[in-house]
């Protein structure tokens, strides 16, 4: 029978363990602030060499210009997601086979040049104009560093403070009481999901009096996918810390989850036009649709009913993390 004083008195318990530590809550504020200064120096200019054309209707692919080298072609199925794409300045021309017709944004100096790139090959296209506030690479790299930091603070700070608690017996200890197995589990996902959420949001706030964040869609949003994606990640540290009492070995299991998620997520760099097998690889992490959710409401001003796919699919990840970490959780541990 589930206690809810029990389990309240656990979350309160590790919510003062962790704001008590001093280095570790200012690890958790200053890390993600330097890499978003970092970035903001480093690419305060627009960097990218490489053009990006959007295309719609290219299965026929007819034009010879889409064969043209040191130019990536991107595919779209909706017409208003790339037009979006080209006023934010993320993508250089669209073009639309269909229709005869190309959309240029008259404000970007790439567009400028693909386009008469383009018309040296081709003239019987409709020239359509476009308008838009160029996105800085902060303000698009912005939900892949929290993202990143959040991965980081759900992971590690569930899975070896679980560990710790099985190597100093206070976990055999706690078997003592009448605290189940579930309880626990689930105190220890409400103080981090506590913890992350409002680390995040402090991150959030203070930077975006300095750097002033692109925004088109909604905080609460925002916020709503932050707490589903906190959920997940931290029920996949759950399952890697239900049994081992060695912080060697799940240091390495939780090392061996961040950096493929770290590298395939699209925290630093879009999966757009990526091979088919690394877009398969990265949907299999929680990071991936955070990222990619949270960045298609400050982007693209999407709402929960855009993205209700990347909620409903880390909703399902914490559901089967969270009832397999109850399951295979042990108050001793293994080894």
């Amino acid at each position: 029978m589930f206690n809810v004083q029990r389990f309240w008195a656990v979350v309160k318990a590790r919510n003062l363990e962790f704001f008590r530590d001093k280095s570790s809550l200012g690890w958790n504020l200053l890390f993600p602030v330097l890499l978003l200064a970092i970035f903001a120096m480093v690419f305060s200019g627009d960097g990218r060499a490489v053009y990006k054309v959007g295309v719609l209707d290219r299965q026929s692919e007819t034009l010879a210009f889409l064969s043209t080298r040191y130019i990536d072609f991107i595919e779209y199925q909706q017409l208003d997601k790339a037009k979006i794409k080209l006023q934010q300045h993320e993508i250089d021309l669209v073009i639309d086979q269909g229709a005869q017709q190309y959309w240029v944004n008259e404000e970007s100096p790439k567009g400028y040049l693909v386009e008469k790139m383009f018309l040296s090959e081709q003239s019987n296209f409709q020239r359509q104009l476009t308008q838009g506030r160029a996105i800085r690479y902060i303000d698009w790299v912005l939900p892949g560093i929290l993202g990143m930091n959040i991965m980081f603070s759900c992971l590690f700070g569930v899975g070896y403070v679980i560990v710790r608690y099985r190597k100093n017996s206070v976990l055999k200890r706690l078997k003592a009481t009448p605290l189940s197995a579930f309880e626990f589990v689930a105190a220890q996902l409400t103080s981090r999901l506590f913890i992350v959420l409002f680390m995040a949001t402090i991150v959030y706030v203070g930077c975006d009096l300095f750097f002033d964040f692109y925004m088109l869609g909604s905080y609460l949003d925002l916020f709503l996918v932050a707490l589903v994606g906190a959920m997940s990640l931290i029920s996949l540290g759950l399952v890697i810390s239900t049994r081992s009492k060695s912080e060697e070995l799940v240091g390495g299991l939780l090392n061996m989850a961040t950096w493929p998620m770290m590298l395939l997520s699209g925290v630093w760099f879009s999966l757009e036009g990526a091979p088919q097998i690394v877009k398969n690889i990265a949907a299999v992490f929680p990071l991936t649709h955070l990222v990619s959710a949270a960045r298609k409401i400050i982007t693209e001003g999407a709402t929960l009913v855009d993205i209700q796919m990347e909620l409903w699919i880390m909703a399902g990840m914490t559901l089967v993390f969270l009832l397999l970490s109850a399951y295979l959780f042990s108050w001793d541990g293994d080894r």
